[in-house]
């Protein structure tokens, strides 16, 4: 099982859908809850993927968007995360996936994808 997350901000509820639907055949999301939370699920090289989305992650401007399965249309998140910003035009946020478990949090760095270009960035 392979997994993806990226954080996308300010992302309308309906426009994930219109991304992830060039890219995964059968996409259904739905309401979760009362808290805006998506799931759902489409398909991509006959293998299924789990989406889900949560809204108000990182001080409720962003969305985390997380991809779940055996096949996935992108290798990393900083792949998944540009291919997002190429279709929603939003700033997309992902881990470099180079953070080690005991190193400070603080001096994480995060990709940030906007109109500014691609850059590693602290996340506040």
């Amino acid at each position: 099982m392979q997994d993806l997350e990226i954080y996308v901000r300010e992302l309308e509820p309906g426009r994930i859908g219109d991304w992830l639907g060039q890219s995964l055949s059968g996409l259904s999301l739905a309401p979760v809850g009362n808290r805006g939370v998506q799931k759902g699920a489409g398909e991509y090289l006959g293998s299924r993927v789990r989406v889900t989305c949560y809204p108000g992650a990182f001080s409720k401007h962003f969305t985390s968007v997380v991809l779940e399965g055996e096949q996935l249309p992108w290798t990393s998140d900083l792949e998944c995360a540009r291919d997002a910003w190429n279709c929603l035009q939003q700033e997309v946020r992902c881990s470099p996936g180079d953070w080690q478990e005991g190193e400070p949090v603080q001096d994480e760095k995060w990709w940030r994808i906007d109109e500014r270009g691609e850059q590693k960035v602290v996340w506040n």
